[in-house]
């Protein structure tokens, strides 16, 4: 249950600190005095929407604290999972609103909204009049039905939901697979055609071209190489007075100079070595130039085969390297387009036993959903007639329609509060004192079958009086008898069954301003004079009392 409820800053509320009760906790307040801020602060500090106009003007946050007892500690797999402070017992839900964004914390721990979502689905449940919006339209009545089953409905449920996740996951891969199939014969027929076009080109060397190119260069300059090389032969060794004459000369020189000084000897080392390296290079060089001799037919053959590589890099890639990997997509396209039947036909198997699970496993969910639906509809119907509707039908239909996420089933809530009507979809009752009894039945009697502690009621009194009144006050405070109740109210009625009562007052001194006080017994019998009689006599008094002792 909520114990303490902190707000800073937020709308019109500077600070404020507010303690809640076990059983009825009930908050009343002149029209406009700001009663809803609380229950908008409880809301969002378990993950509601956040903007920056809920910020108090002039400042520059807003903050929500929230301290929760727990029935027992939460998971130790849930504390662990998300890195969670244990404090036993104890939650304390914190949420800080600034111009840029909010941010959620469990026990000083940073958090994202799916961990708040996952705490308000165990601890919390807020009934405002969006829900009831929500509640009386009928794509929602399936999930409220479901949700009321036991374990082995959500089983069936869960079961259901995985065949019917694989079904949409086949149909979704054979319409990608008839979709690739839809090429017409021309366009495999070109494919074919590229793919061949590269084979043909026989690449196996990725530096083909670039070796082509420099042989062709080779080829194309025979004489003027042959020329340059028997040039530089001749002169190394080939002529009279040629380089390597010149360097035996030096090396006679050099070896008659060693005989008077022995550190030449070194030098005339190095120079036998340069003669002998030199000796070598001339030969190389008359070799290469008696080689070379122009090779028309290779030269021919070299430019058509650079040709037909230059014409498969132009059409499926800049290089080599990218023409293979072009070769390799128009394989696996091709493959694939070969095996499309194969496949398909595969998938189409898988699809026909898996619709056969489907629909025995929708045969068992709709059994199921019958069976919750007739009880639920009989507990549904005696929490209506407790509620001042004593000739009421309620009746849960559930008629067939395609398949989908849910079974096959569509699911409505049907009521009558008239013994001469038969029963109309929930969503066409006009009375909103009928409405509002529907939601409070529905809260109370799931309520029941779930864990949540506290439950939190945004004037679900609308359009109810006398013996209706009666009745839903009744409701309420057999309901706290089992949880933690926080209501807005308008009835003195209901305000007297309260255990603890929170007066909403708003001042305009200068700037408007909200103040909550909770209500001491002597208070409480005033706050209820006034919303019985709209002042307070000893009539509205007396009244009062009679409402809270009775």
């Amino acid at each position: 249950m909520i114990k303490t409820l902190k707000i800073k800053d937020f709308i019109i509320i500077d600070e404020l600190e507010l303690e809640f009760g076990k059983g009825f906790n009930v908050i009343t307040g002149e029209t406009g005095a700001g009663k809803s801020i609380m229950i908008n602060a409880i809301d969002l500090a378990f993950g509601a929407r956040a903007n920056k106009e809920l910020i108090k003007t002039g400042k520059q946050k807003a903050s929500i604290e929230l301290t929760i007892e727990l029935k027992k500690e939460l998971p130790q797999g849930f504390i662990d999972e998300y890195g969670l402070e244990s404090f036993g017992n104890e939650l304390i839900l914190s949420r800080e609103i600034t111009e840029s964004g909010s941010r959620s914390r469990v026990n000083g721990t940073l958090v994202t909204q799916d961990v708040i979502k996952t705490l308000r689905e165990m601890l919390i449940d807020i009934h405002s009049q969006h829900m009831t919006y929500t509640y009386i339209q009928p794509k929602h009545h399936i999930s409220l039905l479901d949700s009321y089953g036991d374990d082995k409905h959500k089983n069936i449920l869960e079961s259901y939901k995985s065949l019917y996740n694989d079904y949409v996951s086949l149909c979704k891969k054979l319409d990608e697979l008839t979709n690739k199939t839809k090429l017409d014969e021309q366009q495999i027929e070109f494919l074919k055609f590229q793919i061949d076009e590269i084979e043909s080109a026989q690449i196996e060397d990725l530096e083909e071209d670039k070796k082509l190119e420099e042989e062709l260069n080779v080829l194309a300059n025979v004489e003027k190489l042959k020329e340059l090389t028997y040039s530089s032969y001749w002169a190394l060794y080939g002529d009279d007075g040629c380089i390597l004459d010149a360097i035996g000369k030096v090396k006679t020189n050099i070896s008659k100079a060693a005989e008077t000084d022995n550190n030449l000897a070194e030098y005339e080392s190095e120079i036998i070595n340069v003669q002998e390296s030199l000796r070598d290079l001339s030969s190389n060089l008359r070799n290469y130039a008696e080689a070379m001799e122009l090779d028309e037919q290779r030269m021919d053959e070299v430019q058509q085969r650079i040709e037909v590589l230059e014409k498969v890099k132009r059409k499926y890639g800049n290089t080599l390297e990218q023409v293979l990997e072009t070769y390799d997509q128009f394989t696996k396209e091709y493959n694939s387009i070969e095996f499309f039947e194969e496949e398909i036909a595969n998938l189409e198997n898988q699809k026909s036993d898996c619709l056969t699970k489907m629909q025995s496993a929708t045969a068992i969910l709709t059994d199921s959903r019958k069976e919750l639906a007739k009880h639920l509809s009989d507990v549904m119907t005696k929490q209506l007639e407790n509620l001042d509707m004593p000739k009421v039908k309620f009746e849960i239909s559930i008629e067939p329609c395609e398949y989908n996420s849910n079974g096959c089933d569509n699911v409505e809530f049907l009521i009558s509060t008239n013994i001469s009507e038969e029963p109309k979809p929930l969503a066409k009752i006009a009375s909103g004192g009928e409405i509002s009894r529907v939601m409070l039945a529905i809260k109370t009697i799931f309520a029941k079958a779930d864990n949540i502690d506290t439950i939190i009621f945004d004037e679900i009194d609308t359009g109810i009086s006398g013996n209706a009144c009666q009745a839903v006050a009744q409701t309420i405070s057999e309901l706290a008898k089992s949880h933690q109740i926080i209501s807005i109210t308008h009835q003195p009625i209901i305000a007297a069954k309260s255990d603890r009562h929170f007066y909403v007052a708003k001042t305009q001194d200068g700037q408007t301003a909200v103040k909550v006080y909770t209500l001491n017994e002597e208070n409480k019998i005033k706050a209820i004079a006034m919303l019985a009689a709209g002042e307070i006599t000893d009539d509205s008094v007396k009244f009062a009392k009679q409402l809270i002792y009775n």
